[in-house]
């Protein structure tokens, strides 16, 4: 059978020419484009490059560095502060020179909030070893209530004191009891931090 449809049929009137066409299985309008069948997740939700069928790390933070799976990459920060205040002989009380120092290890912990401090506290070698002991604890304790003024949770404090067991040499006996009347500590901070790529449409807050 012929399909009229193929065949111009312009000396007929148009009602016959309609007539002809839908009796010979012709279409008088254009014929859908076929849908296509998408087996996969082609999208990227997050608009990292990775497609969410590979996508192991969804919700990865915009301009972050990422491996084949979309994980994004991380860079360790670490970092560590000390402690070392002075006291005056037979005394407990902190010399004003030293508090910007306890300062900056309270400002220290609160930017690396999982790390803890051990304050250890010492004494010279002059008088009796059992007061020396309890004043070397004590001279820790007010170190820590400093920190604790100043923001610190008492949870993250530890105090330790060694008394005259742990003098520090020097040249003279002077200056050995006098650097020897301390506390001392030191904390070292880590954080990982997103390793983000900057482009000329990243966005930065000024």
């Amino acid at each position: 059978m012929i399909k009229l449809c193929t065949k111009p049929l312009l000396w007929l009137p148009l009602a016959w020419v309609l007539a002809l066409l839908t009796l010979s299985g012709c279409s008088t309008e254009a014929d859908a484009p076929p849908i296509a069948d998408q087996s996969r997740d082609l999208l990227d939700d997050d608009a990292d490059g990775v497609i969410n069928a590979r996508d192991k790390c969804p919700g990865t933070p915009y301009s972050a560095i990422v491996d084949n799976n979309g994980c994004p990459s991380f860079v360790e920060r670490s970092e560590s502060n000390d402690l070392h205040i002075l006291f005056a002989n037979d005394s407990t009380v902190i010399p004003d020179n030293f508090l910007s120092q306890i300062k900056r290890m309270a400002d220290f912990l609160a930017t690396y909030a999982e790390a803890r401090i051990e304050l250890k506290g010492y004494a010279s070698q002059v008088g009796a070893s059992e007061y020396n002991l309890d004043l070397s604890k004590r001279r820790a304790k007010v170190v820590r209530q400093q920190l604790i003024d100043y923001g610190v949770s008492p949870s993250r404090i530890k105090t330790l004191g060694f008394g005259d067991t742990e003098p520090v040499a020097a040249s003279t006996k002077e200056q050995s009891n006098a650097l020897s009347r301390r506390v001392t500590a030191r904390v070292r901070g880590e954080k990982g931090n997103v390793l983000e790529e900057w482009t000329i449409f990243s966005l930065r807050a000024d």
